[in-house]
């Protein structure tokens, strides 16, 4: 079997109608499908549901399922905020700015432009509390080529140590030597 590509990513959110018109208006995904039903079609329990598709770009689907019945949202307590979230790659650094630009005029806290070597990104919170996180690359050839070459030394030494090979340090090395 071979994977072809991800048909939908699902999040739960507060509002189906205030999640499109969000994604829409900052994001400018499209509204591809809404389906709704009183039962769950794959454990037939009774909970009614608004499950929402958005055009995420490249054939990538965003989707949220809106569920009444259930109690409030909320996150795990134990994982860190910056841990779990949405990344979506934009076409330049320059989209970057101009979007951080635009969220914040909105009154949308945005985290960034944050510098990762081979690429850089924002950080804002949609309207139900998930991380996005917006991403240009980067990285030269030789960048990728470096990190390609040791990424399975970095997983065993991970593995076995749980602390953080220094196998890839010279890409923070600047920004952690100040």
């Amino acid at each position: 079997m071979q994977i072809q590509r991800i048909h939908h990513v699902a999040y739960r959110c507060k509002d189906a109608e205030q999640t499109v018109r969000w994604y829409a208006e900052n994001l400018n995904m499209g509204f591809v499908l809404a389906i709704a039903e009183d039962r769950v079609p794959s454990t037939h329990a009774p909970d009614p549901y608004m499950h929402i598709f958005l055009d995420a770009g490249g054939g990538n689907v965003l989707a949220f399922f809106e569920i009444p019945n259930s109690p409030p949202m909320g996150r795990d307590p134990n994982t860190p905020e910056w841990v779990q979230h949405l990344a979506f790659k934009v076409d330049s650094v320059k989209t970057l700015e101009e979007t951080k630009a635009r969220l914040e005029a909105k009154g949308i806290p945005v985290i960034g432009v944050t510098d990762h070597t081979i690429f850089k990104s924002i950080y804002f919170f949609d309207p139900n509390g998930h991380r996005v996180e917006l991403a240009a690359d980067t990285a030269t050839e030789e960048q990728r080529a470096k990190l390609d070459a040791v990424k399975w030394e970095m997983l065993e030494e991970w593995s076995r140590t749980k602390r953080a090979p220094k196998h890839a340090a010279w890409m923070h090395e600047a920004e952690f030597s100040n």
